[in-house]
């Protein structure tokens, strides 16, 4: 039996590795331009940053002055570790229970193969859309997307686009509901310089880097710890409502048997839109200083609040959303999404985009070992887009 065309372009585009750092897109824009072409539709290429491709394959609709619909993907995916994968990482190895194995295959180059084979069945059908529909493939999200849709998304070419809503990623829900993404986290990453008394590691010197590095540690740790039980004891909230720290990096020193001069510990922060951020600003900022003299903060990422898409009555495109998603019975879960998306710059364009990965019953595996969607589950997001695509896009 032949496998499924989408299924097909699913597994050739998971097997060019667009893996950070320096990718090389040139072979994912030639696929995509393949793509375009099967479905007889025009493809630009901008280049906002060198070497930092963006791929718009657009669709005119009926009445193209109304704001259009984005279907936004990015083409890059995270490093490897190969020796832990029991699968070719890109390989797009698929076993005998239809599970293909990929990285990326969540995250997310299954949803824009899903995007260009929604339109391809629409198209096929002899659907007629009011809206029109670019679906635009991006770099570098997985590095932090400033140099993509970051970029992208402050030109003129994104604003003749005339986007008036955008679909971006999700993420997988291990059960049998669904989880649509309003709003996300501001990221700070702060690396706390601890400059103190050097010398020989024989003797007790006072106020040296150790001695204030553990201070902040301590202080930035109880803190996690009281994020940690807040959202333990709290039915209903998600990862993504509380506020998470994590020591991620410790730099300094020379050798054992040298006190070193300065100690710098980073810390990754992820922020929801209820936080506070001048008083998260003072913690960090009071924390040094309870540290002692020469303790100071650099931050790496800051920043600003993040803003929120409305799931309510007052935005007609979630209610479109909203109106398909329960005419096809689908458990659905709203949630502020975890990480960082390239949904951030679109929403601070003032634009509503959510983020839908339709993956339910699926283990989370975005940037694991053996990252894997199956053949299925992929077949059934493909059927939620071909009827969602089209509400939205005649709304």
């Amino acid at each position: 039996m032949a496998e499924h065309i989408a299924v097909k372009n699913f597994r050739e585009y998971l097997r060019i590795p667009t893996v950070q750092p320096n990718v090389n897109y040139d072979s994912c824009v030639e696929f995509l331009k393949k793509m375009a072409k099967s479905l007889d539709l025009p493809c630009k290429v901008y280049e906002p940053v060198r070497n930092k491709p963006i791929v718009v394959i657009t669709w005119v609709g009926t009445n193209p002055n109304q704001p259009t619909l984005l279907l936004n993907s990015h083409m890059d995916v995270v490093p490897v570790f190969r020796e832990k994968w029991t699968h070719d990482p890109f390989g797009a190895e698929k076993d005998a229970n239809g599970n293909i194995y990929a990285r990326g295959a969540q995250d997310m180059k299954c949803v824009g193969i899903q995007y260009i084979e929604a339109i391809r069945r629409l198209k096929e059908k002899g659907v007629k859309l009011n809206r029109t529909i670019h679906m635009s493939f991006v770099p570098d999200e997985e590095i932090g997307g400033e140099d993509g849709m970051g970029a992208w998304s402050q030109t003129e070419d994104f604003k003749e686009l005339n986007v008036g809503c955008a679909l971006d990623e999700g993420m997988a829900s291990p059960d049998e509901t669904y989880v649509v993404f309003y709003a996300e986290r501001s990221i700070w990453q702060v690396h706390i310089h601890c400059t103190g008394t050097p010398g020989h590691g024989s003797l007790l010197f006072p106020d040296t880097a150790g001695e204030k590095m553990r201070r902040v540690i301590d202080a930035f740790m109880d803190y996690r710890s009281k994020q940690k039980q807040k959202l333990e004891s709290t039915p209903g909230l998600t990862i993504g409502d509380v506020v998470t720290v994590n020591l991620t990096r410790v730099k300094g020193g020379v050798q054992n048997n040298v006190v070193p001069p300065e100690l710098v510990v980073g810390f990754d922060c992820r922020l929801p839109p209820s936080t506070d951020l001048e008083e998260f600003d003072k913690f960090i900022n009071d924390t040094c200083k309870a540290a002692g003299k020469g303790v100071y903060p650099e931050f790496q990422q800051k920043q600003t609040a993040s803003d929120i898409t409305k799931l309510d009555n007052s935005n007609p495109w979630w209610v479109t959303f909203k109106d398909v998603t329960d005419g096809l019975g689908m458990k659905m879960k709203h949630a502020i999404f975890p990480g960082g998306t390239d949904s951030r710059f679109v929403r601070m364009m003032g634009i509503p985009a959510f983020g839908f990965s339709p993956m339910n019953k699926t283990p989370v595996l975005l940037h694991d070992h053996d990252e894997f969607l199956s053949e299925s589950t992929f077949l059934t997001g493909l059927d939620i887009y071909v009827k969602l695509i089209p509400a939205l896009a005649n709304s």
